[in-house]
């Protein structure tokens, strides 16, 4: 396989255009990259950073094998690769001179494409987080469940939502993707925010969703603040947005969660989702 077998792109009809029925063909393990470019082709590059997102496309004997796609300054996103694919990827990005600052893909796919790139750049790679996707099966709400009830989140919520968000983003050790007031903004106008409140009407929980593409909806992101954690809330809201992801007609409702926390995806397996298969995150 040539390194020209793969087509770059920094047009998101034009990758969708050849790529769009090969992602769709596996909407759970191609959950990323449908929602990225969906939210390019519907929204536009805004909240992307100020260089233009970049594609890409193998194809061989005119079918499409794989993709991928950066966001700057965010990470390479890749669909899964062998290691010879990964190999010819790493060599076509780096006779390119694009900068590559880390990898998200499937396990072995990710692992793969570290090793290729160091091969072809010299630049040492470093494990950034291990993932598991899940998909819901038969929703199965936790008992006892906390007492209080599930509420959408509404224009009185902004400033507990922009705090939660800067709070999870720090949470993850990275910084907030997008301004907080925008994000609030979006999901309260679509709905997309379910808090578990108390009895009193305080928030202690929240669970996202995602917009449906392809048939799916995905459940992100969960935050509980660190001093309410043990007591049931997180597991109570990720219920109330599974349940309304069904509600909405989605075929598939699916959540990552990282392997580094043995608590969540305990939760998340208590209440019905079963594991698709695990990711990995590299920085270089």
């Amino acid at each position: 396989m040539r390194p020209d077998d793969w087509h770059l792109t920094d047009d998101v009809d034009s990758f969708l255009a050849r790529a769009g029925d090969f992602l769709h063909s596996r909407p759970a393990l191609h959950t990323i990259p449908l929602m990225v470019t969906e939210g390019l082709r519907t929204r536009g590059a805004h909240g992307y950073g100020a260089e233009a997102p970049v594609f890409g496309v193998l194809e061989k004997a005119g079918e499409v094998r794989a993709a991928y796609f950066r966001t700057p300054p965010r990470r390479l996103n890749l669909t899964t690769l062998t290691p010879d694919e990964s190999d010819t990827l790493a060599a076509h990005l780096a006779a390119l001179g694009l900068p590559i600052p880390g990898v998200s893909a499937d396990s072995d796919t990710a692992a793969a494409f570290a090793e290729a790139w160091q091969r072809h750049t010299g630049a040492t790679p470093t494990i950034h987080e291990r993932q598991r996707l899940y998909r819901l099966g038969t929703l199965t709400p936790p008992e006892p469940r906390p007492e209080g009830r599930g509420r959408v989140a509404g224009e009185q919520d902004r400033d507990q939502l922009m705090c939660w968000h800067g709070e999870f983003a720090e949470a993850l050790g990275a910084a907030p993707s997008v301004d907080a007031g925008s994000w609030a903004d979006t999901r309260i106008d679509h709905g997309r925010i379910t808090f578990w409140e108390t009895p009193d009407g305080t928030p202690v929980s929240m669970a996202g969703v995602t917009p449906m593409v392809a048939g799916q909806i995905r459940v992100a992101p969960v935050y509980t603040p660190a001093h309410l954690r043990g007591r049931g809330y997180a597991g109570a809201a990720t219920v109330e947005a599974s349940r309304a992801a069904l509600a909405a007609g989605a075929a598939e409702v699916l959540l990552f969660a990282d392997l580094a926390n043995p608590t969540s995806n305990g939760l998340y397996q208590r209440i019905g989702y079963r594991p698709v298969t695990d990711f990995a995150v590299y920085d270089f």
